[in-house]
C-alpha cells in the first residue's frame, strides 16, 4: 500500500516539476547596463547600531541597488576568495547589486579578507561584524539585512560557488512575473566522484526537486538557504523571523511558508540552469548526519502539515520496503510482493528524479538509486529521531 502511495506521490511531484518548467521557460541572457531596467523603488538605506561596517565608500551611491546579497560567514577564510571571484564575474551590472557579509565571530582571517577585498571589488562590498551578544546565522543575516539598501534580499552561503548568470536569472524571473515575493533557487551538491558523493547528491537533488515541484503546485514544503531571495516588503509584512526567533534553524522554510500564507501564489522556484548554486558535500558521514539532524530539528515547528506528511510518507515507504525484505528472508513466499513494491518505489523515484537531475546536469546519478534505497531506511530513521530529540553542533557550537 505505502509503495503504491509513494509512486503516486512521485507522479504528482513530476507533474508539478514539469508544470513549473513549462510555465517559466526562462531564457536567461546577459543583461547589460544599457538594457537593464532597475527594480529599485524608493528604498531608504537603514543604519545599524549593533555592527561595524567596512565598505568601498566610492561605490555607495544615493541610488539603491536592485539586489542586496546577504552572506553569513563564520570561519570561512578558505572559501571567501572563491565566492568573491564568482560575484565579481556576474553578468549583472556591478553597480546594481551590493554584497553584505556578516562575520559571526570568526576566529580565522574571515574579517580581514572581506575588509581587504572591499577596497578592490567592482561592486559594493560591506563587512558587518556582530557584537558579542549576537551569535548565529539568524543574527548575522538580520544584521546584514538591516544594513542592506535594496528592495530584494538574496541569500547564499560563503562556501558556495555561483555561475556568472546567477543574478541575471533572478532578474529574468522577476521580469516575467513581477508579482513574485519569494524565489527559491536550485542547489547542486559537489564533491569527489565516488559512491558516497553520488548517494548524498542524489538525496539532495531529491530535496531540491520536491521543493520545486511543491512550489509549482502551490503547496510549498522546503527550500534551501544557499539560494533564495525575498522581497523586503513581504519579509516585513509577515514579521520576518520573529515568530521562530527561538529556533536556530529553519528560517528559510518558515519564511517561505509565511509569505505563501500571506501572499498566495507569489512564491516561486527558479527553473534555470544559470541559477544553480554549487555547494560542497559534507566530507564525512558524521558531518552529513550532523547537517541532516540540524535540518530535521525544525520539522516539529512547521505550521503547515504538508511537509510533515510528506516526510512521513517518504519515511514510511522506505521503512516498509526494508521490513518487507526482512520478512521475505524469513518467508520466501513474500519475495514476489517485495519485488513488486520495490519496482513501484524505484520506478517512481527514477520517474521523478530524471528531469530534476537533467536540470542539475547529473543524470548519471540515477545509477545510485538502488544502493541509496538499501541504505535510506536506517539513515532516515536515525536522522528523524535525532532531529526530534533536538540539539546539534554547528560551526563548533553546541545548539539546542
Amino acid at each position: 500500500m505505502l509503495p503504491a502511495l509513494y509512486a503516486g506521490l512521485m507522479g504528482w511531484l513530476r507533474g508539478g516539476w514539469q508544470a513549473g518548467v513549462k510555465s517559466e521557460k526562462l531564457k536567461v541572457k546577459n543583461i547589460g547596463v544599457g538594457n537593464h531596467k532597475s527594480l529599485s523603488g524608493d528604498v531608504e538605506a537603514t543604519g545599524i547600531d549593533i555592527a561595524f561596517l567596512t565598505f568601498n565608500s566610492q561605490l555607495l551611491t544615493s541610488t539603491p541597488p536592485d539586489f542586496s546579497i546577504l552572506i553569513a560567514a563564520r570561519n570561512e577564510a578558505e572559501n571567501l576568495p572563491q565566492i568573491l571571484r564568482d560575484l565579481a564575474a556576474q553578468s549583472f551590472p556591478a553597480g546594481q547589486f551590493e554584497v553584505l557579509i556578516a562575520d559571526d565571530h570568526s576566529t580565522d582571517a574571515t574579517a580581514a579578507i572581506i575588509a581587504a577585498a572591499a577596497k578592490e571589488t567592482s561592486f559594493t562590498l560591506r563587512l558587518i561584524e556582530l557584537p558579542a551578544a549576537a551569535t548565529g546565522k539568524k543574527a548575522a543575516l538580520l544584521a546584514a539585512q538591516q544594513a542592506a539598501r535594496a528592495p530584494w534580499l538574496v541569500c547564499t552561503d560563503a562556501d558556495c560557488r555561483l555561475a556568472p548568470g546567477w543574478l541575471a536569472a533572478y532578474t529574468a524571473l522577476l521580469a516575467r512575473q513581477p508579482d513574485t515575493n519569494f524565489i527559491s533557487g536550485p542547489v547542486l551538491l559537489t564533491g569527489p566522484e565516488n559512491l558516497f558523493t553520488t548517494l548524498m547528491g542524489l538525496e539532495f537533488a531529491g530535496l531540491v526537486g520536491v521543493g520545486a515541484a511543491c512550489l509549482a503546485r502551490q503547496a510549498p514544503t522546503m527550500c534551501n538557504g544557499a539560494n533564495l531571495a525575498y522581497r523586503r516588503t513581504a519579509f516585513e509584512a509577515v514579521g520576518g523571523f520573529a515568530e521562530h526567533s527561538h529556533l536556530a534553524s529553519g528560517d528559510d522554510e518558515f519564511l517561505l511558508h509565511a509569505i505563501h500564507a500571506r501572499f498566495p501564489g507569489t512564491a516561486r522556484f527558479l527553473f534555470a540552469a544559470d541559477a544553480i548554486v554549487r555547494t560542497a558535500a559534507p566530507p564525512t558521514l558524521r558531518a552529513l548526519l550532523r547537517q541532516r539532524v540540524r535540518w530535521a530539528s525544525k520539522w516539529a515547528h512547521y505550521r503547515s502539515a504538508a511537509p510533515q506528511r510528506l516526510a512521513l510518507l517518504v519515511l514510511g515507504a522506505n521503512v516498509a520496503l526494508a521490513a518487507g525484505v526482512g520478512g521475505a528472508l524469513v518467508w520466501p513466499g513474500l519475495w514476489p510482493w517485495v519485488a513488486g513494491a520495490a519496482a513501484l518505489k524505484l520506478g517512481g523515484d527514477a520517474w521523478f528524479l530524471g528531469p530534476v537531475l537533467g536540470l542539475l546536469g547529473r543524470r548519471r546519478w540515477l545509477a545510485g538509486l538502488l544502493p541509496l534505497q538499501l541504505l535510506y531506511a536506517p539513515y532516515a530513521l536515525a536522522v528523524g529521531l535525532a532531529g526530534l530529540r533536538g540539539g546539534y553542533e554547528w560551526k563548533g557550537r553546541a545548539v539546542r
